[in-house]
């Protein structure tokens, strides 16, 4: 004992709370993505253009859809989040699922498809 406490209480205690910190960890590294996708969004639909000399719609669509994605991201940190606490306040383990690891694979594969095309379509 130490503390009053079994030692193993404390080992419990301190591996919570390094999963909980973790946890918020995580939840701030889908800002950070969301809000990288948002910046790309800014560079790709007003700054892009304004270098070209080009078309501006096609990088505006490109900037919309990096746009939505970070949205996409933004909203679904908070969802995740939620879903990990409550995992970890049940003492279980959430897995982050197939459907969003694919949903989230396949937009990034797609927006960089687009930007390849965009960038290859480019008048030089």
């Amino acid at each position: 004992m130490r503390g009053g406490e079994p030692v193993g209480m404390d080992e419990t205690r301190d591996a919570s709370r390094r999963t909980y910190l973790a946890n918020e960890r995580t939840y701030l590294a889908w800002w950070r993505t969301g809000l990288a996708a948002l910046a790309v969004a800014v560079g790709a639909g007003r700054i892009a253009p304004a270098l070209s000399g080009g078309p501006t719609w096609p990088f505006q669509a490109i900037g919309v859809a990096f746009a939505a994605v970070g949205l996409v991201f933004l909203g679904y940190a908070y969802v995740r989040q939620k879903q990990v606490a409550a995992a970890l306040a049940r003492g279980e383990f959430a897995s982050f699922g197939d459907r969003p690891a694919f949903v989230l694979a396949a937009l990034g594969a797609l927006l960089g498809v687009a930007t390849i095309i965009l960038v290859l379509a480019l008048p030089t």
